[in-house]
Formats: structure tokens, C-alpha cells, sequence
């Protein structure tokens, strides 16, 4: 599911695919539909290597998070607050991370 503000959906971009395929100029086709051609570009570079599955949309999830806090650090704090009714400046210390 596109989301709201998107200027193509899966069949739009479809649509994108087939009229540079038959020839027409990408920048055409892009000032056509609305979209810069940097945006058409992407559409035309994910089609070309994945099919017509790159057209779809993708999560904007990041893949990893290497900063994150430690599992074992997170249950602490959060048996901190719930068990002595801390808050971050009193936990910062306690664990010796920054409040």
C-alpha cells in the first residue's frame, strides 16, 4: 500500500515502466506523471533488477541498530522505574549511563 502522499502506486509505476520500455525518454515520461526524473530513475533501476516485485513499496525501517541499548540494561531500567519509581535523572547514575 502506497502511502498517502505518493506520487505513483504500484500500478502507476507499472505504468512508468512500460512507456520508457516502448521508447519515450525517461525524462519525458517522468515530467508526465509528475515526478522528477531522479524518482523515475529509481523506479527504472528497481524494475530492471527485480522485476516487476521492485515496484512495490519497501518498509523505511532501518535493517539494524547498531546504538541500541543492551536487552540486559533496558530490563534493569525498566525494573528501576517500576519497582522504585525512578526517573532517568536518578538512573543514569545508578547504571552508569547518561541521564
Amino acid at each position: 500500500m502506497s502511502h498517502r502522499n505518493a506520487r505513483l502506486t504500484v500500478f502507476g509505476r507499472l505504468m512508468l515502466v512500460e512507456r520508457v520500455v516502448s521508447g519515450r525518454p525517461v525524462a519525458h515520461v517522468a515530467a508526465e506523471m509528475g515526478i522528477s526524473r531522479a524518482t523515475a530513475h529509481k523506479w527504472m533501476r528497481r524494475w530492471r533488477t527485480e522485476g516487476q516485485a521492485g515496484l512495490h513499496d519497501r518498509s523505511s525501517r532501518p535493517r539494524t541498530t547498531p546504538h541500541r541499548t543492551p536487552a540486559t540494561t533496558e530490563a534493569r531500567v525498566c525494573e528501576l522505574r517500576r519497582t522504585r519509581k525512578l526517573g532517568p535523572a536518578r538512573i543514569g547514575p545508578i547504571l552508569g549511563l547518561p541521564s
